[in-house]
């Protein structure tokens, strides 16, 4: 191959990786510092592209996302929203990547319950408390410590579960 041939290879090669690495730093500082236009680019990327792809196995067993069903504090709207969560005894602990001022969780507070999927098990939660990451890290995995860490991530909502039985 001549080198025409490699230089249109490392273009073809480089640039989608550096791309995805300028995407990857972008994220990372956003979600790290705060800063709230980027939060809300983020947030309207994940509403629209994430959510709706997490949407479709969240909640079953084996899932990466459990499902909140909430509703609007003014619209009174059903709304289901993907999360992650973290099962512990008779709570779940789901962290706030963007802080306390989502809707989903906004909604969840002020009702003072919800509903939640996890592991295709329907549960009703209630006692929606803000606690600190660190007063529940024993909780947690490793990496999801790490990722807590690595985002900024300093709040857990913690929710008490009941199940519901079918």
């Amino acid at each position: 191959m001549g080198v025409t041939m490699w230089i249109w290879i490392a273009i073809g090669v480089g640039m989608p990786a550096g791309l995805a690495l300028v995407c990857g730093l972008f994220l990372l500082v956003v979600m790290r510092t705060g800063y709230a236009p980027g939060l809300a680019v983020v947030r309207r990327f994940n509403r629209r592209v994430t959510n709706p792809r997490a949407m479709k196995t969240a909640g079953r067993p084996g899932a990466n996302a459990s499902v909140v069903r909430h509703t609007g504090r003014s619209s009174g709207n059903a709304y289901e929203t993907p999360v992650g969560i973290t099962e512990t005894g008779d709570h779940f602990l789901i962290s706030l990547p963007y802080g306390t001022t989502p809707d989903w969780l906004r909604n969840v507070v002020a009702a003072g319950s919800a509903e939640v999927i996890h592991e295709g098990a329907s549960y009703r939660v209630t006692e929606p408390e803000l606690v600190p990451a660190a007063s529940v890290a024993q909780d947690q995995s490793k990496s999801e410590r790490f990722g807590l860490w690595l985002f900024g991530v300093d709040q857990v909502l913690r929710l008490r579960k009941t199940r519901i039985e079918p």
